[in-house]
């Protein structure tokens, strides 16, 4: 079993930058592939972001291609989401998710699950 938990979500104005964080335990954080993903009110759940077991291979939505960057500190058990210049359309429930697979891009794919963190862009 892994637990998750995130942080470092809240408001910000449009233009601005975030980063969240992701603190694994309770298994080999190596071993996971991870993802972020995103919620907004009366929408589905959509992958934002993903990395590969090693942090070799990643994966965005185009929505955010070259304004996020996923990246993962495997000695200190760690996955991050650095967001750059953030858009009113990029507000949502944000989550951390880890697979047993070495990667994975959709939602389905992942076995566990952090609580969410929201992230606020105003205009």
């Amino acid at each position: 079993q892994v637990q998750l938990v995130e942080s470092g979500g809240g408001l910000v104005q449009a233009g601005g930058s975030l980063r969240l964080s992701c603190a694994a335990s309770g298994r080999t954080f190596s071993n996971t592939g991870m993802g972020w993903f995103r919620q907004a009110p009366g929408k589905e759940r959509e992958v934002v972001a993903a990395i590969s077991r090693r942090g070799d291979t990643t994966d965005y939505a185009e929505s955010v291609k070259g304004r996020f960057t996923i990246s993962r500190d495997n000695a200190k058990n760690t996955v991050y989401l650095q967001m750059n210049t953030l858009k009113p359309e990029d507000t949502a429930v944000y989550y951390c998710a880890a697979t047993e697979r070495w990667f994975a891009s959709s939602p389905t794919s992942y076995d566990y699950w952090g609580q969410g963190t929201q992230v606020t862009v105003s205009s």
